[in-house]
């Protein structure tokens, strides 16, 4: 299983519509991408570490699927139609980051 992280650093003066974001946009991912999917997640950073601080990231998305090639599959055709898309809410450079997952349990014995 892998993840895809798109993230938008939030450097002064940048430009991050959350609400068109969350209500356009990850939607519209969704609709497009939610066939390879496993999960989908949208973050909206609200915080840095310490208290009052600026989040280091705008936003963070998150795309679980079950290996690269299965998302690149479903991405690479809509790839126009979602990167045109980025305008309307930001104008930060998103930066991609394609991880391989391992979980554990919450709950060790």
């Amino acid at each position: 299983m892998i993840k895809v992280c798109v993230v938008y650093p939030n450097t002064p003066g940048s430009r991050f519509h959350a609400d068109y974001y969350l209500r356009v946009h990850m939607p519209m991912a969704a609709r497009l991408l939610g066939h390879a999917l496993e999960s989908i997640t949208a973050e909206i950073g609200i915080g840095g570490e310490e208290p009052g601080s600026p989040p280091p990231y705008a936003a963070i998305a998150g795309f679980t699927c079950e290996s690269v090639e299965a998302f690149l599959q479903a991405f690479l055709p809509v790839v126009d139609q979602l990167q045109s898309d980025i305008p309307n809410y930001s104008d930060i450079e998103p930066v991609v980051q394609f991880s391989q997952l391992t979980e554990f349990p919450t709950n060790p014995a």
